[in-house]
């Protein structure tokens, strides 16, 4: 007999046997160990609060709140549970005010008031550009000042970088031509967060697709895919953001071949529109992170002519969750680097699990978010490596974080174009 859990997909829970394949990937589990925090202690609450054994209060509330929603359990699971289902059903039940505290719930607010509008967040930064990146910031951490502000302030400012100028404004063109035979025509989305604390990713995303043929247009008036609010399992917010950039991205004359996003927690948030914007908007062209289409595509002949030897040649590869695990990809930004000559990737010995970014849960949980983020960076730093190559901003922000300063963090694009030469 079927079980439908309340409001759940039916039957989404019923394959689980408890085996515990589950555990060893959790990543608040690997931090906790706490049944109730792992994937089979919330299915095992969903079923019981579906029987009536078991309320939804504050502190039922706070177990699904530990979880990164990084979706390792359903790589892992032998059964086919789709957890990722099921997180994504709850989350939306774990906005009640009841079950938070007026701060968690304010905290949260101000997050997503913020983090999904660039003009927003960039004067939010603009009074930050003389303390961040500087000695009066060291110091700041040194004192232990920044702790009088909170755990959740505390968090933000750890993960706050230099701020240069071009943090604060969109160079790049909307029509950015092919530079070489022409191959095709893409958009590309270019973030929230990673415009205004990284936008060098987006530039050199710009450059290679330029360089493989591709002339690259990127709408002035995009804004947010959504992902923060998706992940918080703020439907309408993200419902309202998706629909305008579906339309923003629809407005583009002529013929797209592709949408490409070059944060994977954007790209899984965009791929799954159809589930999520019901009006029936969707893109007139295929989503696909900018690293799948590359490797599909085939990096052109006189790009690959342009590739030399990279300084520091010994990379590890971070796999961001909504990569793996989220989307399937894995094999195609290993294929993309190893085009580099004489470059050498190291693989983390526990790339499946989550690095603790997951969204802004290292601003809402940053205890636990802190600890999975010293254990993934003495996991890369065992490889030797002294660049580590991520594909999602949040990632990259959590693990510069904790890599500290002998390390440097870029996306995988950043490695093409340095090794092209693209200026």
């Amino acid at each position: 007999m079927t079980t439908q859990l309340p409001g759940l997909p039916p039957g989404a829970a019923d394959p689980c046997v408890h085996c515990g394949f589950c555990l060893p990937t959790c990543a608040s589990y690997r931090v906790l160990a706490s049944e109730m925090d792992s994937p089979r202690g919330r299915i095992h609450a969903l079923r019981a609060i579906e029987a009536g054994e078991l309320e939804l209060d504050a502190t039922a509330a706070s177990h699904f709140d530990t979880c990164l929603g990084c979706y390792a359990c359903v790589t892992a699971c032998p059964s086919g549970v789709r957890y990722d289902q099921l997180i994504e059903a709850t989350r939306p039940k774990l906005n009640q005010a009841e079950l938070r505290s007026s701060w968690q719930i304010s905290f949260r607010q101000l997050l997503l008031q913020v983090l999904p509008y660039p003009r927003r967040l960039r004067a939010l930064l603009q009074p930050l550009r003389a303390y961040a990146g500087t000695p009066l910031q060291q110091l700041a951490r040194r004192s232990g000042l920044t702790r009088l502000f909170g755990p959740g302030i505390e968090a933000m400012e750890q993960l706050l970088p230099a701020l240069a100028p071009d943090n604060f404004r969109d160079d790049l063109p909307q029509i950015n031509p092919a530079t070489g035979p022409r191959r095709g025509r893409v958009a590309l989305l270019l973030g929230c967060v990673q415009r205004c604390f990284d936008p060098s990713v987006s530039t050199a995303t710009v450059k290679v697709l330029q360089a493989n043929g591709f002339e690259v247009v990127i709408p002035p008036d995009q804004g947010c895919c959504g992902a923060v609010s998706h992940h918080q399992g703020e439907l309408e917010l993200t419902r309202r953001l998706a629909a305008d950039l579906v339309r923003s991205m629809n407005a583009i004359d002529g013929d797209l071949d592709a949408v490409l996003v070059a944060a994977s927690g954007c790209g899984h948030t965009m791929k799954a529109y159809g589930e999520i914007v019901h009006d029936g908007a969707q893109f007139r062209a295929p989503v696909q992170d900018v690293q799948e289409f590359l490797a599909a595509q085939g990096l052109s002949d006189g790009f690959r002519s342009r590739l030399q030897s990279l300084p520091n040649s010994v990379i590890a590869m971070h796999d961001a969750c909504h990569m793996i695990h989220g989307q399937g990809i894995q094999q195609q930004p290993r294929q993309l680097l190893a085009a580099i000559p004489d470059l050498v990737l190291r693989e983390a010995t526990e790339a499946g699990v989550c690095c603790g970014s997951a969204g802004i849960y290292n601003l809402v949980q940053p205890v636990e978010a802190a600890e999975l983020g010293r254990i993934k960076a003495d996991d890369l730093n065992r490889t030797g490596a002294n660049v580590v190559a991520s594909a999602n901003i949040g990632c990259t922000l959590q693990l510069r974080r904790h890599l500290g300063e002998g390390v440097r963090v870029l996306h995988p694009m950043e490695l093409l174009a340095a090794s092209a030469n693209l200026q």
